[in-house]
């Protein structure tokens, strides 16, 4: 039983995983911070109020509801999805399609019927296999999959 879970823990993409949860919570400690100290005091400046409005707060009937605070982690948010995105999500698409493979075409995918006999049969086909007439090739067929047009 505790081999099982041995080998469930030193599985690669469970420490992997763990590894990425905290290098996460350590960078948006650090977003966080760059919201707080930055972000937020110039937002504060530009919108006219003092510096830091993360201690902006309303109140309704005794109840308080500190908005400040809210924007704060929104804006904190804002910043750590879009440095994910330009800074990771954009290069490994990048790095993706440039070592992708190009995917084999499958020359017998696209299908058409036989104008004889009406059975399905390929579009690149010049001859049905089920009434042996003689069909023109689908050139849009043959150019997919690479082979020169017939006359």
């Amino acid at each position: 039983m505790l081999n099982g879970f041995k080998d469930f823990i030193l599985r690669g993409n469970v420490i992997s995983m763990a590894i990425g949860l905290a290098v996460g919570a350590a960078f948006t400690a650090v977003v966080t911070g760059f919201s707080t100290a930055f972000i937020t005091p110039l937002i504060g400046l530009a919108t006219g109020s003092v510096g830091d409005f993360s201690s902006a707060q309303f109140s309704v009937e005794g109840a308080i509801f500190p908005y400040g605070k809210f924007l704060a982690a929104a804006i904190a948010f804002l910043i750590t999805a879009a440095v994910l995105y330009f800074g990771v999500v954009v290069p490994m698409a990048k790095v993706q399609n440039r070592f992708a493979k190009a995917e084999k075409v499958d020359i017998k995918a696209a299908l058409r019927d036989c104008p004889r006999c009406y059975t399905e049969i390929p579009a690149i086909a010049s001859r049905c296999a089920h009434c042996t007439s003689e069909i023109k090739p689908d050139s849009e067929a043959l150019a997919v999959a690479g082979f020169p047009a017939q006359r």
